[in-house]
């Protein structure tokens, strides 16, 4: 069976066709913020039509750069990319393409790509962080995806790290996105994360802050591994060692939780692989 599987995220976007498990075409392109949610429906949309020509896909998935409502399949918003709030996104892919699709954020569809494919096969609990743009959280327990309530589970990048920091595109101060994602580094440095994470005298203070929001998740979640992608995670051992080592500093004595942090195994794939999984269950 044939799967187009979608990563909607705030710099960029990513489309794959997967054949069974194989994925067999792969494009990506960056996102023209200016051109805001028409421009780049009319890029998807290009792409699949262009593969359809060739293929005849059955099924959709999509990861989302933002909050979704997913029983009503609905995108709440995004904060990086404009005209998305209440847009039904898979409605309309469905409509434009002729095929069903279903939908998620990108980080709970990260993390279920890295449950079934990648650094989190065997590992549950299961926390996922994307650290790029923004940051998100995605929880695996007994092999599904936790939404909470009300889809917001997991929206680790909202948690309050600073009360005095810096205000938050959400409005609010301090919060563990302003703090670390890869948007607000460049802004407050003039530089992009991956030329601050060179130097190790940077990397030092910033991962007192990134530890603060992954302590949290391990004393509420106490979640067997957590696995963390997006374009930050590529630092590789300059980001996960000293991080390691300030989490073990800052984790309280007497827990004994574990403090098992690792890169995505999917690099890039993580969400797709997950939109994979995603139209598969549906």
């Amino acid at each position: 069976m044939l799967t187009l599987a979608i990563d909607i995220g705030g710099t960029k976007f990513s489309m794959a066709l997967f054949d069974g498990e194989r994925m067999k075409r792969r494009e990506s392109r960056a996102t023209d913020r200016e051109g805001g949610r028409a421009w780049m429906m009319e890029q998807i949309l290009a792409i699949a039509r262009l593969w359809q020509q060739a293929e005849r896909i059955e099924r959709c998935g999509i990861g989302f750069g933002g909050p979704v409502i997913f029983r009503e399949q609905r995108v709440a918003l995004s904060t990086h990319v404009g005209g998305w709030s209440n847009v039904p996104l898979a409605a309309e892919i469905e409509a434009e393409l002729g095929i069903p699709c279903v939908m998620d954020n990108d980080a709970n569809t990260g993390a279920l790509g890295e449950a079934l494919y990648g650094a989190g096969v065997g590992y549950d609990p299961l926390f996922y962080m994307t650290l790029s743009t923004g940051i998100g959280g995605g929880i695996i327990s007994e092999g599904r995806i936790w939404r909470g309530a009300d889809s917001y589970a997991g929206e680790v990048g909202h948690l309050t790290t600073r009360p005095d920091g810096p205000e938050c595109l959400c409005g609010a101060r301090g919060c563990y996105e302003r703090m670390c994602s890869g948007l607000w580094l460049e802004r407050d440095y003039g530089r992009p994360a991956t030329e601050l994470l060179k130097d190790p005298a940077f990397v030092a203070r910033y991962v007192v802050d990134l530890a603060l929001g992954l302590k949290a998740v391990i004393m509420l979640l106490n979640p067997a591994r957590i696995v963390i992608g997006g374009g930050i995670s590529k630092a590789g051992e300059a980001l996960f060692g000293p991080l390691r080592a300030e989490l073990r500093r800052q984790i309280t004595s007497w827990s004994q939780a574990r403090l098992d942090v690792v890169p995505a195994a999917l690099g890039d794939d993580s969400v797709l692989y997950g939109a994979l999984a995603l139209a598969a269950s549906r």
